[in-house]
């Protein structure tokens, strides 16, 4: 069980690159929603649409990693298809209607964020920084909950919240990813060895 649980660790601490990724991805596509004058919902769709392909190929990116790396990889590639399809959605079907891309992308958002909870309050006493991780699920969670309780809210409300979720949920990502970095660098740190022992070897 010990070994499972460093495992799932570990496998988040090999792909802070991953995380890190994909939380400036985030604030990029937040800053772009809620900065871009007069931005109608067509072109957020299509930034939507970029963001999901990017991200899901980044997260796909890291469950490939983390298999090389003999680690923890399905929650990696389950994020990443479920983007993916979203993302070719987006492009493939230009017809359809705002209402069920939303209700799609608030399903993927939800399914995604209470995963990323459970696993982090699973191993909450081996993963470090599991708080940030348990923010990012939890604002996955309630973008995806407001999407599905309000769908009739107007197109620049819409925009607006979707825009400033995005940000906090990228930074949040980003504090993360640089969370595990440093993290996977003290255990580096940690398992070189001192002076005295290469001394001792010489």
């Amino acid at each position: 069980m010990a070994t499972r649980e460093m495992s799932v660790r570990k496998s988040l601490a090999v792909n802070w690159q991953t995380y890190l990724g994909r939380g400036i991805i985030a604030v990029l596509f937040g800053l772009a929603a809620i900065g871009w004058p007069n931005i109608t919902v067509l072109a957020l769709y299509i930034i939507m649409g970029i963001y999901l392909l990017v991200t899901g190929a980044i997260s796909l990116g890291g469950s490939y990693y983390a298999y090389r790396a003999q680690q923890m990889w399905w929650p990696y590639a389950l994020e990443a298809l479920g983007a993916i399809a979203l993302g070719i959605l987006v492009f493939a079907i230009p017809n359809i209607t705002a209402r069920i891309l939303l209700l799609f992308f608030s399903i993927w958002l939800i399914g995604v964020g209470i995963m990323k909870a459970v696993l982090a309050m699973r191993y909450r006493e081996q993963i470090e920084g599991e708080w940030l991780l348990v923010i990012t699920g939890g604002l996955q969670v309630l973008i995806g909950a407001f999407i599905v309780a309000f769908p009739r809210e107007g197109a620049i409300a819409m925009i607006t919240i979707i825009g400033l979720g995005a940000i906090v949920y990228g930074a949040a990502l980003t504090a993360l990813g640089l969370n595990l970095y440093y993290w996977q660098q003290g255990i580096i740190e940690a398992a070189k060895p001192s002076e005295e022992e290469r001394k001792r070897a010489a």
